[in-house]
């Protein structure tokens, strides 16, 4: 059943799962779905005591914790607008979204409130706490009481989230009622959640695809997330997994390549023998098995679902998941479709590919070239209704004929789709080829002494990798310590180099590279800001170069 609005889905929820346990803090509170309610009533309250009205914003900036959905599902079936903002978010930027939303309340924790200028406190008319939902500042006493809220309707808008683009300033996408609903229920197609179902939460709540389908769809089935009151480092999440035994995780591709690469790639080529054995088709299926089973046992031994989005995943990592049969699944959406697009379950999984579209979204490639690969173009009740005050952007976003332009490159294979980049990244070559720098990246990325890297095409058309190297492995690798690695640095750089343009195409060469010598720019999402080394004569402000001449 697709519910018409938050509303009716938080409704059903309530009553149908009230004695179940809704969320916890791990070591912390845990909150059935009637005391959820009760408190989502109190700030309900709150809001109308400091004239809140249907239609009106709150601003959402808090690490994620239970009172975050409590936030949340206040705002959004009082038919006010819920904003969702990053908490790495820079301070003026904060300033500068708040304004832009013209919100009228914001709900903040403790940590990020010195992120909050006295400019935003008195546009507001309450600032509230999110640890306790009691009122931190007013403007006056003299707001009048709120009368009660409408009830939303099936197009009413329920969330204005700001993106945090690598190639632009950050725009509101707006999401209605029905874009988070009807997306909901196509998640039941992939991965059926059940009551008994845990979700340990480690990404931010204010990524779409953490409150799409870590926070709503769990409470839609009347299951329960775990929350972390910590930084999910390795060494406070490998106990917490081994008490809690999740069921579902949602991931970035970030974290379970650093796991392959910090524990189970020095497991392997740690050892001769096993490195050796591992080159065989049989040897490496085997291997991968043993350590599938490790890295299974490791998040607890309950794993049903392991889901990886937000970036495009290493294919030599994927190739180990797949291997080891650990049940992960890849999919991939915008925070504009509300956010999934394409996905499938870990029965369902082809390495490489981020699965068909969901059902009830309509998808297609349009520009197709030789190669059979176009844009991805979107139709489907999931695809926002636009960006806030940005009608230029909102008509830039969609075709003519009102499919929304995702502005990726992909190729399709029986029905299963294949990222292959960003429409503003791909570099054309001399003879006029697509070079896609993020499949280099990977290539160069999978090397041990490499933290991140861009690549990017010169003045002359040659292929420049930036690189930000890994000093600690540089030093067990090279056998030297930190201050001894300038004098080795080229003799770095041309083995990398070697190393990058064996594994690649002709087209994909890298003629130089550069070292980065800070870590690179990224936005609250993690991203690297690429239009910053983009820009002409950025590269001659680093030093450190080595260009293969050949």
């Amino acid at each position: 059943m697709v519910f018409n609005n938050l509303y009716e889905l938080y409704q059903s929820s309530i009553n149908s799962f009230s004695s179940n346990i809704c969320n916890s803090t791990f070591g912390g509170e845990k909150l059935t779905y009637a005391e959820f309610a009760n408190r989502v009533e109190k700030l309900r309250s709150t809001f109308a005591q400091y004239g809140l009205r249907s239609g009106d914003k709150v601003v959402l900036l808090s690490k994620s914790m239970p009172n975050w959905s409590v936030a949340y599902f206040a705002t959004v079936i009082s038919s006010m607008v819920i904003v969702p903002i990053l908490p790495d978010f820079t301070r003026d930027d904060i300033t500068k979204l708040i304004l832009h939303s013209e919100a009228k309340a914001l709900v903040v924790s403790d940590k990020l409130m010195s992120k909050v200028s006295t400019e935003v406190i008195e546009s507001l008319n309450v600032v509230i706490r999110s640890t306790t939902l009691e009122p931190l500042f007013k403007t006056t006493d003299e707001i009048p009481n709120t009368d009660g809220y409408d009830i939303p309707d099936k197009d009413s808008t329920a969330a204005i989230i700001y993106t945090s683009g690598t190639t632009s300033e950050p725009k509101g996408v707006m999401l209605s009622h029905y874009n988070l609903t009807s997306q909901v229920e196509m998640y039941w197609g992939i991965y059926k959640v059940y009551e008994h179902d845990v979700f340990l939460s480690i990404l931010p709540l204010s990524h779409t695809y953490e409150c799409s389908i870590g926070m709503i769809y769990p409470f839609r089935r009347g299951a329960q997330v775990v929350y972390i009151d910590k930084m999910p480092t390795a060494s406070i999440l490998l106990p917490i997994l081994r008490t809690v035994k999740p069921t579902v995780m949602l991931v970035v591709p970030l974290i379970i390549e650093k796991i392959y690469r910090n524990k189970i790639k020095p497991m392997i080529d740690g050892s001769h023998a096993l490195k050796g054995i591992y080159k065989t088709f049989v040897g490496r299926k085997l291997i991968s098995l043993y350590a599938g089973k490790k890295l299974y046992d490791l998040f607890g031994g309950r794993i049903g679902f392991f889901g990886i989005g937000g970036s495009k995943l290493d294919i030599e990592v994927e190739q180990f998941l797949f291997d080891a049969k650990f049940p992960y699944a890849v999919g991939y959406g915008l925070t504009e479709t509300s956010p999934l697009i394409a996905g499938m379950g870990p029965d369902q999984v082809r390495v490489g590919a981020t699965g068909p579209a969901l059902e009830g979204i309509e998808m297609r490639l349009g520009n197709i070239n030789d190669s059979g690969e176009g844009e991805i173009l979107v139709k489907g009740p999931n695809v926002m209704q636009g960006y806030y005050k940005n009608k230029k952007a909102t008509e830039e976003a969609f075709t003519s004929d009102g499919w929304f332009r995702t502005k990726d490159l992909a190729c399709l294979k029986k029905g299963y789709l294949y990222i292959k980049g960003r429409i503003g990244n791909m570099i054309v070559g001399p003879s006029g080829e697509n070079i896609y720098p993020e499949e280099i990246e990977f290539v160069i990325n999978s090397n041990t002494v490499v933290e991140e890297s861009i690549v990017k095409s010169d003045e002359t058309g040659r292929l420049t990798a930036l690189v930000h190297f890994d000093r600690q492995a540089l030093e067990e690798k090279y056998n030297m310590y930190c201050e001894q690695l300038s004098e080795k640095m080229e003799e770095v750089k041309k083995d990398l180099l070697n190393y990058i343009n064996q594994r690649v195409a002709t087209k994909s060469r890298i003629s130089k590279i550069v070292e980065i010598v800070d870590d690179f720019e990224k936005t609250p999402t993690k991203k690297i800001k690429r239009f910053l080394y983009n820009a002409k004569g950025k590269i001659e402000s680093y030093a450190n170069s080595y260009v293969n001449d050949r």
